[in-house]
C-alpha cells in the first residue's frame, strides 16, 4: 500500500486483513513523506515500512523508478493506493499497471482530482460518492471498479460531504480489495469485473 497522510483506508484494510478469511495480507506500506500518522498505523500492525521521497531523487523519473523497485522487491499482487497523493508514472505503470488501485472522493468521470466534493458542491449535484478505479496514466481516468454514491445534503459543505464520502470509500475498498484477492479480476477495454 502506498500513503501520504492519516491513513483511514490502511487502517480499515489493516484491519480487514486480521481476519484469515480476507484473502489479503498488507505485504508493506510505503509512503513519499515521513512523520505520517498512516505510517504509525502500519507500524503497530507490524507491516514492513519504507519511505521514497520525491526530494530524494534527481527528477519525477527517478523517483517513479526507485519507487517502482522498493515496490517491487516486496512482490504483490495488488498495489493499493490509499490517499497516496502522487501520480505515479510510466516505470510504475509498466511493471504494475492493471493491478494498482486507487480510490477517488467522486462519482468517476465527474471532478477528477483533488477538490472532487468542492467541486461536487460548487456544481450543485444532488448526488456524489466515491469510485475505485485501475491506475492509468491519467488523473483519475482508469478502468472503474466499484463505485457507491452519496447523497449531498442542503447544508453540506465541503468537509461534511468529503467525509460522508470518507465513510463510505472505505468500505468499498475494503469490499473490493477482499474480492479481488479472493476471486481475481479481469479487464476488458475500460469494463473490469470481479468474478
Amino acid at each position: 500500500m502506498l500513503v501520504s497522510g492519516a491513513g483511514s483506508n490502511l487502517a480499515a484494510l489493516l484491519a480487514a486483513t486480521a481476519d484469515p478469511t480476507y484473502g489479503a495480507t498488507v505485504v508493506a506500506v510505503g509512503s513519499d513523506r515521513d512523520g505520517i500518522a498512516a505510517l504509525e498505523h502500519a507500524r503497530a500492525a507490524d507491516a514492513p515500512t519504507f519511505v521514497c521521497r520525491t526530494a530524494d531523487y534527481a527528477d519525477r523519473a527517478a523517483w517513479d523508478e526507485a519507487l517502482t523497485e522498493v515496490v517491487g522487491a516486496f512482490e504483490p499482487d495488488l498495489v493499493v493506493l490509499a490517499g497516496f497523493m502522487k501520480l505515479n508514472g510510466p516505470a510504475f505503470l509498466s511493471r504494475f499497471g492493471g493491478r494498482c488501485v486507487n480510490t477517488h472522493p467522486a462519482l468517476s468521470p465527474s471532478f477528477p482530482g483533488m477538490h472532487g466534493p468542492r467541486e461536487a458542491l460548487a456544481y450543485g449535484v444532488k448526488v456524489s460518492g466515491c469510485t475505485l478505479f485501475l491506475v492509468d496514466a491519467g488523473v483519475d481516468t482508469g478502468p472503474i471498479i466499484a463505485q457507491a454514491a452519496v447523497e449531498v445534503l442542503d447544508d453540506d459543505d465541503e468537509a461534511s460531504l468529503h467525509e460522508r464520502i470518507k465513510a463510505v470509500e472505505r468500505v468499498l475498498l475494503v469490499d473490493s480489495v477482499g474480492r479481488m484477492a479472493r476471486q481475481g479480476w479481469s479487464v476488458n477495454g475500460r469494463k473490469v469485473t470481479i468474478p
